[in-house]
């Protein structure tokens, strides 16, 4: 970005006049904050804040430069774990256990305290995307089960197949016995007119001829139509099963995008704007035909009792922010540095949720006057609190009641799992959400361990020592600190969206461990993940699990490292080519095509869901490998040089792909790749986004 795009200051800060210009023409009006207050406000806590985000990041170095030394230190002993834990405790890695307590949050919304069920995370970039998740809170069983490999087999032919029907059909009528049967004979034998069920109270609703039910807080409508080409062949007219599915979505700034200078944050922004005033669409085409998305209105129903009552017919929306670790080119200091970018996203992106909180929109998104916004990637609870204090000073800017602007906290760092409890204790009146990350966790593992010895092989990684205990410790943690019926427990993503059989049999052990939430990778998984909710009741498992002793620290703190590592060159070789194989087909779509999420074929052809926290794994891997002579860069170029080949032909119908094998000297893209390798180790926490903007940006400005 050159200074031409920095034409205008305010306040004493040089903005990129795309952003200033967004604020005061779009977000600002009607948002009841006036322009020059705003600017004052957004001066001074850039003024307190800035520096303080540095000295915090310097604090992570200086911790990583110690923890490197021990390790450098005790090279070729027997690792002591006592002794490995007082050093911890020396260098502050470590902190006293606070006292007892629970957190205090206030006014939060039944979907993230008291309600159970499944969680997108959608890039805020993608209109469409974003769309599609904000309307995921209804789904259709029918279309869930019958489009998917859900169900064995598949439909055939072009119409409807009315066999694979019929299978969908009984699927979907055991799944109503099983959550709300009916009071004589199964649903299958049900020949519609008077509705009887086993537990009266289930049944809360009509709209039309539908019936609305409730099991375990979370909604099932019966579609009951003679005219549609299911309903009609239905002994009882039911025509579908739509089921509450995503209760929330977090709109995502992070991970998920590609956002890189001004623009792109504007364009982010913009669409954050949109779902706050409900006027947000996206237009695309669909058989030749031109069709507008727009966001889902509310439900209306008839209660027992005649009574008329409307619910939500969109998921909760939180926004997820960036860490701390980027700056921006979009604010200035005076004397032209770039400034934290995680500051301006509080600011802006809780400017743009008063439109919600003043009901400026077409539609509510939060009925209890909050605003929920997830904060990735901190490490200890220093960080968080600097959080605390950053949003406290974002409620004073505009005029919001302390403690509106509520936090998620990503357990996903490994010295926060370590202080997990103090963490929570430093946003006790702000916390509504803690969840775990098993990717971004791995790659900090990797990283803060990283001179220990050579890592195990990624695909081990699952059944490690310090996995387990960091995922029992979330729930069990949070449970101590009275986060159940007050805030959600989450767990991570399933990555493979065209593998829902897996998922409907794996995705159960996230609700049946305790967690209120987890994230799915569709509208249809979630609609698919919502049955599980329905299966088990989370909070009496929740009340189960906090008679569990909290899991041991000193199990969370091992280190998944090889005493002895006796791979065998072809071990060698697959695991290269599976990390770089996962590497150069995550940052070609990155670098050339500013795509920060999507489903990208894996070294089996199988579409996963890849993010950076995908990518910092597999480059975090590779680079603890050389470090440790398991493999050399002579092994690690050829790796790169045959997936780049693997890569290009899983992208040839793309006509926006540019090849990358035979082109090293001049992809930008297969440069990126390798730099996030070979600079892995100095890389800081052995994040992907330095590298990752350094890259894009350059991509940008050589094809403007």
């Amino acid at each position: 970005m050159g200074e031409k795009d920095f034409a205008v200051e305010r306040a004493g800060l040089r903005v990129a006049a795309t952003l200033a210009d967004f604020l005061e023409h779009e977000a600002l009006p009607q948002s009841g904050v006036d322009v020059a207050h705003f600017w004052r406000g957004f001066a001074e806590i850039f003024a307190r804040f800035a520096q303080v985000n540095f000295a915090l990041l310097a604090e992570r170095e200086r911790l990583q430069t110690d923890i490197d030394a021990w390790h450098a230190s005790h090279a070729g002993a027997a690792f002591d774990a006592t002794a490995y834990h007082a050093f911890l405790r020396r260098i502050g890695y470590l902190i006293d256990e606070p006292a007892p307590f629970s957190i205090e949050t206030a006014n939060v919304d039944a979907e993230l305290a008291t309600l159970a069920g499944p969680q997108l995370v959608v890039p805020v970039l993608n209109a469409r995307f974003v769309l599609n998740a904000a309307n995921a809170r209804w789904g259709s069983l029918y279309d869930a089960l019958y489009g998917t490999d859900a169900l064995p087999g598949q439909a055939s032919g072009r119409g409807y197949d009315a066999a694979r029907g019929a299978q969908v059909i009984a699927w979907a009528k055991e799944f109503l016995d099983r959550s709300v049967p009916l009071a004589a004979g199964k649903w299958a034998d049900w020949r519609g007119g008077e509705l009887r069920l086993a537990e009266p109270s289930q049944l809360v609703g009509r709209a039309g001829q539908n019936w609305l039910l409730r099991h375990h807080g979370l909604h099932i409508e019966i579609v009951i139509d003679p005219s549609h080409a299911v309903g009609r062949t239905d002994p009882a007219q039911i025509a579908d099963v739509v089921l509450e599915s995503a209760l929330s979505s977090i709109v995502d700034l992070e991970d998920s995008v590609a956002a890189v200078d001004a623009d792109d944050k504007v364009a982010a922004y913009r669409n954050w704007l949109g779902l706050m005033r409900g006027t947000l669409e996206a237009s695309f085409d669909k058989g030749g035909k031109t069709l507008t998305r727009t966001l889902a209105r509310d439900r209306e129903y008839l209660a027992p009792d005649g009574t008329r009552f409307a619910l939500p017919g969109r998921s909760m929306l939180l926004v997820r922010n960036v860490g701390h670790l980027m700056t921006t080119p979009a604010v200035r200091d005076a004397t032209g540095a770039e400034l934290p970018e995680g500051i301006l996203d509080a600011i802006v992106t809780s400017l743009i949720a008063l439109h919600d909180l003043r009901r400026n929109g077409r539609y509510v998104n939060s009925r209890a006057g909050s605003v929920y916004i997830v904060k990735p990637k901190m490490h200890g609870p220093r960080e968080v609190a600097f959080t605390n204090e950053l949003f406290g000073a974002v409620e004073d800017l505009l005029g919001m009641a302390r403690y509106t602007l509520k936090v998620g906290v990503m357990d996903e760092e490994r010295r926060t799992s370590a202080n997990l409890a103090a963490c929570i204790a430093a946003v006790r009146h702000r916390i509504v959400f803690i969840n775990t990350g098993f990717l971004d966790r791995t790659g900090d593992e990797m990283h803060t361990s990283m001179r220990a010895g050579a890592m195990l092989r990624k695909g081990d990684m699952k059944t490690s020592a310090w996995l387990t205990a960091y995922e029992d410790r979330n729930v069990q943690i949070g449970l101590a600190c009275g986060l159940s019926g007050r805030a959600q427990i989450g767990k991570g993503m399933f990555a493979a969206p065209d593998r829902m059989a897996d998922l409907l049999a794996q995705k159960i052990a996230h609700p049946r461990a305790g967690a209120s939430t987890a994230w799915v990778p569709s509208p249809t998984a979630a609609t698919l993940h919502a049955t599980h909710y329905h299966a088990i009741d989370v909070f009496a498992r929740q009340a189960e699990r906090a008679r569990e002793p909290v899991a041991a620290l000193e199990k969370l703190l091992s280190i998944p490292v090889v005493s002895a590592p006796a791979w065998s060159a072809a071990e060698i070789r697959e695991e290269l080519d599976n990390n770089a194989q996962g590497i150069l087909g995550y940052v070609v779509r990155w670098i050339d095509q500013g795509i920060g999420c999507s489903k990208v074929p894996d070294i089996h052809d199988i579409g996963l869901m890849e993010d950076r926290a995908t990518l910092r794994i597999s480059s975090q891997h590779i680079a603890n490998w050389l470090l440790h002579g398991v493999c050399t860069a002579t092994e690690v170029d050829a790796a790169f040089a045959r997936m780049a080949a693997k890569v290009d032909a899983q992208n040839a119908n793309d006509p926006l792909y540019r090849p990358m094998a035979g082109h090293a000297a001049t992809s930008l893209a297969f440069q990126a790749a390798r730099a996030l390798v070979f600079e892995g180790v100095t890389q800081p926490s052995g994040y992907t986004e330095p590298l990752l903007h350094a890259y894009r940006r350059r991509f940008k400005s050589a094809t403007a």
